[in-house]
C-alpha cells in the first residue's frame, strides 16, 4: 500500500494537486501580510499633519469620562453615545490642528518667558509663601496624571491660540440698535396690582360621608397604594470596603494637606480702584475730587483729562498686584477711604479698597476626614482596577454573587426596599459603599428585571479623589403596588379631600375675578365686590424679583399686554394679578447698564467670529477622517 501510494507521488496529476496547495497556502500568507502593510494608524489627516490613533484615544477618554459623570445615577454610556464622543473628540483635535496651522503661517510664537509668566500667576501653583513653589506644582501635576512637558506645551498652546482668536475676536462690535433694543429688552422694569387668594382664608370644611372619601379613595389609588418593593442581592467594591487593605498613614495624609495647601491656605485678597498720574499737584486735585464723594465713573473721566489712568482690580493678592509698592500700599490701606497722593515707579498714585476678603485657613485637622477619604480613593485606583477584573471574569464564566471569594474586598447587600432606598418598616436600607453607589445601585434596581444575569457595573465617583467603584446585583423578587385598605388610610383620605376642597374653592374665586378684569372691570373694583384687598408690588425687572414680588408672578408679568390679568397658583394659594406700572429703559440715565450689555454682545459676536474662523480654516484644509480607525476608538 505504502509502495503504490509512492510510485503516485511520481505521477503528473499527484504533482500538479500538491503544487496547486503549495501556491494557495503562499498566497493566503502573503495576503495577511499585504492587508497587514496597508493598514493606516492615523484617524485623521489635516493639512499634511496627521491625527494619530493613540493621541484620538486619550482625547476620546477624557471626553467620555466628562460624559459619564454628567449622566444620571445608574445610567449607562450607549454604544451610541460612545461613537459621538469620538466623533466629537476628533473634531475638537481637527479644530485645534487648523489653528495651531494658521498660527505658524503667522508667525505667532509665545516666548518661554511668557510661559514662565503664565504658569507662576497660576494660583494653584502657590505654595505658603503666596509665591511659585516647585513642589507644588510637580504635586499638582502628578495628582493630574501629567507630565511637566506636556502641560508647559498645553499652556504655550493655549496661549498662541489666545493671540489669534482675540486678535480677532476684537473687532467683533454690536450694531448700535441691538444693544438698545436688548438693553431695553433686559432693564425693563414693571409692578403689578394683584389679589392674594391663600388657601389658608378658606375655613375646613365639614366632613363628608364615607361614601364621598370611598368614592375619592377610589379615583385616585396612587394615593394610597404601598410602592412596589424589591428584594435585591448585591455586592460593592469601592474605596471605602477596600479600606482595611490599604493603609493610610498620618505622614500620607500630611504629604497630601501640602500638595493641597493652595486650597486650605488662602491668603487676604482685595479689590482695589487706582488712578495713576504724572505729577504730585494733579493727583492731589483728583485726591480732593474722590474725597468730595465723586464716583468711580467720574474719576476715571478727570483721570484720562489729567492725563492720567485709572483701573480697577478686583478680588487680588497682596502678589498678584504690578508692583510690590502698590501690593503693600493696598493691604495696608483702609476699605473705602481714598489714600493720600504716593510716588509710584511711573508717577504718582491715589487709590481706594471698595472690597476685603479676609484670608481662610484649614487646618490640617480641619480636613484630616476629607483628605483621608481622597488619599483613599488615589491609593485605592490600582487596587480595585485589578479586583474589579477578577470579579469580572468570575461573572463571565457563569458563576453568580454567591460564589465571588471572599478576599477580593467586596461588600455584600442583600434584602428589601423601595425605588427610595427605604426598607418595609421605613428605614433607610444597608447599602455599602457610599451615597453615590447607593443611588447607582438602587437606580439600577428599579430597572432591571428578575432573573436577568449578574453584571459588574462600574460607578465613577465625583469625590476630589475621583476614581470609580463598582456593584453587582441581581433581583430576587418584586412586589408590586398594592392599595392600602380603606379602614387604615381614612384620616389621610379625609385630609386630601379637604385639601382638595379648599383648593377648589379658591381656584373659582380666583377665575371669577379673572373673567371679570378680562371683560373690562378694573381689578379694584372687582376686589371690592368680593371683599379682598388689591396690593401693589415694587418695580421689578427680570431677572431677579424685588422684595415683595412672588417668584411665580415674574416671568408671567412680563408676558402681559397693558391691563391684561393673569391668574397663577402658588403652593399656598391663588394671584389674579394686572399690570400697574412699566418703566422702559433708559441708556442715558444707566450707562453702566448699557455698556454692560454692549461688552457682552461684543464677546458673543466675537465668539461667533472665532467660530466662522474656525470653520473657514477647517473648509480650507479639508480634513480627512479614517472611518476604520475613527470606530475602533469608540468600540468597547
Amino acid at each position: 500500500m505504502i509502495s503504490a501510494f509512492r510510485r503516485s507521488l511520481d505521477t503528473w496529476p499527484v504533482r500538479g494537486f500538491f503544487l496547486i496547495m503549495v501556491v494557495s497556502f503562499v498566497l493566503w500568507g502573503v495576503g495577511d501580510v499585504i492587508r497587514l502593510v496597508g493598514t493606516d494608524s492615523w484617524v485623521a489627516k489635516v493639512g499634511g499633519q496627521t491625527i494619530e490613533v493613540p493621541e484620538a484615544q486619550q482625547a476620546f477618554q477624557q471626553q467620555l469620562t466628562d460624559v459619564s459623570r454628567r449622566l444620571p445615577q445608574g445610567t449607562d454610556v450607549t454604544p451610541e453615545m460612545r461613537r459621538e464622543v469620538a466623533s466629537a473628540a476628533v473634531q475638537a483635535l481637527i479644530g485645534q490642528a487648523v489653528v495651531t496651522q494658521e498660527e505658524r503661517r503667522l508667525g505667532i510664537v509665545v516666548p518661554d518667558a511668557a510661559v514662565r509668566q503664565a504658569v507662576f500667576a497660576i494660583p494653584q501653583f502657590r505654595g505658603v509663601s503666596g509665591q511659585f513653589d516647585q513642589a507644588t506644582f510637580a504635586a499638582v501635576l502628578r495628582n493630574n496624571n501629567m507630565t511637566e512637558a506636556r502641560f508647559l506645551d498645553s499652556v504655550r498652546t493655549t496661549m498662541s491660540e489666545r493671540q489669534l482668536l482675540e486678535t480677532v475676536a476684537a473687532g467683533a462690535a454690536p450694531p448700535g440698535e441691538l444693544v438698545k433694543q436688548v438693553f431695553a429688552y433686559q432693564f425693563e422694569k414693571r409692578s403689578a396690582d394683584l389679589v392674594e387668594l391663600p388657601f389658608s382664608a378658606v375655613p375646613a370644611p365639614a366632613a363628608p360621608s364615607d361614601f364621598v372619601l370611598r368614592r375619592w379613595y377610589d379615583n385616585h389609588p396612587d394615593f394610597y397604594s404601598t410602592p412596589e418593593y424589591r428584594r435585591i442581592k448585591a455586592a460593592v467594591l469601592s474605596p471605602e470596603t477596600l479600606a482595611k487593605d490599604i493603609p493610610i498613614t498620618d505622614a500620607d495624609l500630611r504629604t497630601a494637606y501640602d500638595a493641597r495647601k493652595a486650597l486650605y491656605v488662602k491668603p487676604e485678597r482685595r479689590s482695589v480702584q487706582v488712578i495713576q498720574v504724572p505729577d504730585q499737584a494733579k493727583a492731589q486735585a483728583l485726591a480732593e475730587q474722590w474725597h468730595r464723594g465723586a464716583d468711580w465713573a467720574a474719576m476715571q473721566t478727570a483721570a484720562k483729562d489729567a492725563g492720567g489712568s485709572a483701573i480697577e482690580l478686583d478680588d487680588v493678592g497682596e502678589n498678584g498686584l504690578p508692583t510690590a509698592e502698590l501690593g503693600r500700599a493696598v493691604f495696608g490701606a483702609a476699605t473705602d477711604a481714598v489714600s493720600d497722593p504716593a510716588q509710584g515707579l511711573a508717577g504718582w498714585q491715589i487709590l481706594k479698597v471698595t472690597k476685603v476678603t479676609p484670608a481662610d485657613t484649614q487646618s490640617f485637622e480641619q480636613v484630616q476626614d476629607a483628605l483621608r477619604q481622597q488619599v483613599l480613593a488615589e491609593k485605592a485606583a490600582d487596587v480595585i482596577y485589578d479586583r474589579a477584573n477578577k470579579v469580572d471574569n468570575i461573572l463571565a464564566s457563569g458563576s453568580g454573587l454567591d460564589e465571588l471569594p471572599s478576599d477580593l474586598g467586596l461588600a455584600g447587600a442583600a434584602g428589601t426596599m423601595d425605588a427610595e432606598g427605604n426598607t418595609p418598616d421605613g428605614k433607610p436600607a444597608p447599602i455599602p459603599g457610599g451615597d453615590v453607589v447607593r443611588q447607582a445601585l438602587i437606580a439600577a434596581a428599579f430597572q432591571a428585571h428578575k432573573g436577568d444575569p449578574p453584571r459588574l457595573t462600574e460607578v465613577p465617583l465625583k469625590s476630589a479623589g475621583g476614581g470609580s467603584a463598582y456593584y453587582v446585583l441581581t433581583i430576587e423578587d418584586v412586589t408590586p403596588p398594592a392599595p392600602k385598605p380603606f379602614a387604615d388610610v381614612k384620616d389621610t383620605v379625609l385630609a386630601d379631600w379637604r385639601r382638595d376642597a379648599v383648593r377648589h374653592t379658591q381656584d373659582a374665586a380666583a377665575a371669577k375675578l379673572l373673567a371679570a378684569v378680562q371683560h373690562g372691570q378694573k381689578l379694584a373694583d372687582v376686589a371690592a365686590v368680593a371683599g379682598v384687598a388689591v396690593t401693589r408690588t415694587p418695580l421689578t425687572g427680570r431677572e431677579q424679583p424685588a422684595s415683595g414680588v412672588p417668584s411665580e408672578l415674574l416671568r408671567t408679568l412680563f408676558d402681559l399686554k397693558p391691563g391684561e390679568p393673569t391668574m397663577i397658583e402658588r403652593s399656598d394659594g391663588f394671584i389674579v394679578a394686572v399690570p400697574a406700572e412699566i418703566v422702559a429703559s433708559d441708556p442715558a440715565s444707566d450707562s453702566a447698564g448699557y455698556n454692560q450689555v454692549r461688552e457682552l454682545l461684543a464677546k458673543a459676536l466675537g465668539r461667533d467670529v472665532n467660530e466662522i474662523l474656525v470653520q473657514t480654516l477647517r473648509d480650507r484644509a479639508q480634513p480627512r477622517i479614517n472611518q476604520q480607525n475613527l470606530d475602533s476608538i469608540s468600540g468597547p
